[in-house]
């Protein structure tokens, strides 16, 4: 008796021990979505026909929810750890386990529905029940039900299959194309794109931890691929690069840059080159930095857009900025937000998030253009990775950005051996642009250049991409030609 009550849980909870396991922060690549849809609908198959009861739709996603949720404790990010309120809390649960249930709960519900009808049809019950009316208009409504639930594992099931795609560039030596390059024990998501493979080569590292940013460089940046073969990293943690985030512990700014000189020396072997360039934007600037000090003789030039120079210095003067401007603002909402959790630093990402959602109206940020709306609607990423845009971006922030905030290039690089360029927003927040003046002022460098656009804020290459266009060509790229 004991044993038959038991044995519909059996299933669902050695289904979350293995889940909770081999995927703690849920399916991650297609290959793991579409195991867990068609594992969790047998699973939930299973549960049903042996419970014989459509209790189970209940029981067995619960059992499974339950003893996932226990087994990856260790997990760390706010899309794993318990939920938050706010918006940045919202994104975590919807874009985390709210993803995770559409591939695993709802297919064992929909399973155990279908495995308890199949049960109680083989006992007769449903031939029993539906000689009333009522009973078959039950049976009519809750079979349009899970069909209706059939269709929607179905979506998930068929999304996850679409691969991302990058448009052909027509030519006998034009690359296009979506690419996944070895940093160590870790493999990160590369696009590479340009008119001529003899053309120089330029690495693009993006802004935020786990930031990607393919979509915006395809948006605005295209009118490099005619001058230069253009390769975008996703960093880890971020987009295609999601997978890569564990061990969470070495996601730090000596990994970082070990993943910006790894790709340099792919770009250098796949396409024949001495040395490429290196563009970097906003936190992405300080491993690409790190990089260029450690092996020079990679790199033709350095192009740093919205530099970072020390972040934790630069959020405490934007946070008296931001709680200054929301007192003679009458903003008593975000007042009290900031006054809540105090001035930075703060121990994860969730401290950041009143000041980080507040910086537009704080200060004058540009048109706006180049934000991660642009490559959530980008082909260049898979369902799952506009979904690991977002849980990238929330979990890897949350575990590399204390790690990275006390790092200061003014007394870490001292000099660079190859040409530093500076491109600055007029509008960029001036508590950024004021470190920046420190270091570039001692900075040593055989070329160093710092250059404003107008009307452009923190975003400028993506907001001013003609003028960004123009000053890499005319400037940057002859400069390095002549190195």
């Amino acid at each position: 008796m004991i044993v038959n009550r038991l044995a519909p849980v059996l299933a669902p909870l050695v289904w979350g021990v293995v889940a909770g396991v081999s995927t703690p922060r849920g399916p991650l690549t297609p290959a793991a979505a579409l195991t867990s849809i068609g594992l969790s609908l047998v699973v939930g198959g299973v549960a049903g026909y042996l419970a014989r009861s459509r209790w189970a739709m209940i029981v067995a996603p619960a059992v499974f929810a339950m003893v996932f949720e226990i087994v990856r404790i260790g997990a760390e990010g706010p899309s794993v750890d318990a939920p938050q309120g706010g918006l940045f809390g919202v994104l975590a649960f919807l874009a985390g386990r709210g993803v995770h249930g559409l591939l695993a709960l709802l297919p064992m519900l929909v399973g155990a529905a279908c495995g308890a009808g199949l049960a109680r049809s083989g006992r007769g019950t449903g031939l029993t029940r539906s000689r009333s009316g009522a009973g078959r208009v039950r049976r009519r409504l809750g079979r349009t039900l899970i069909g209706v639930l059939a269709l929607i594992v179905a979506a998930p099931a068929v999304g996850v299959t679409l691969p991302a795609s990058t448009a052909p560039i027509t030519g006998e030596r034009a690359v296009a194309e979506l690419t996944v390059i070895p940093s160590g024990s870790h493999r990160l998501g590369l696009m590479i794109r340009g008119r001529d493979t003899a053309k120089p080569v330029l690495l693009f590292v993006p802004g935020a931890p786990g930031a990607a940013e393919r979509g915006a460089v395809r948006r605005h940046l295209s009118a490099l691929e005619d001058h230069v073969v253009v390769a975008t990293l996703d960093r880890r943690g971020g987009g295609s690069s999601y997978p890569t985030l564990e061990p969470t512990a070495t996601l730090t700014p000596t990994s970082e840059t070990g993943d910006i000189l790894a790709a340099a020396n792919y770009l250098r072997t796949r396409f024949g080159k001495d040395r490429i360039y290196l563009l970097a934007h906003s936190g992405g600037t300080l491993p690409a930095v790190l990089a260029v000090q450690r092996q020079p003789e990679l790199f033709h030039a350095y192009v740093g857009v919205g530099q970072a120079v020390n972040t934790g210095a630069a959020d405490r003067v934007q946070y008296a900025d931001t709680l200054a401007w929301a007192r003679g603002h009458r903003d008593r909402d975000l007042a009290a937000a900031l006054e809540a959790v105090g001035p930075p630093p703060y121990a994860g990402m969730y401290g950041y998030e009143p000041m980080l959602l507040a910086e537009s109206k704080v200060y004058a940020t540009g048109n706006g253009q180049g934000g991660l709306d642009e490559s959530l609607a980008a082909p260049e990423y898979s369902l799952l990775d506009k979904v690991h845009l977002i849980t990238g971006f929330l979990d890897a922030y949350d575990r590399y950005y204390p790690r990275a905030r006390d790092l200061d290039l003014r007394t870490r690089v001292p000099r660079l051996a190859v040409p530093a360029y500076f491109i600055d927003g007029a509008d960029e927040v001036p508590a950024r642009s004021r470190l920046l003046d420190d270091w570039y002022a001692a900075l040593v460098a055989p070329h160093k250049e710092r250059l404003v656009l107008p009307g452009a804020g923190h975003r400028s290459l993506f907001e001013q991409p003609e003028r960004f266009t123009d000053i890499l060509v005319g400037r940057v790229l002859a400069t390095g030609v002549r190195t």
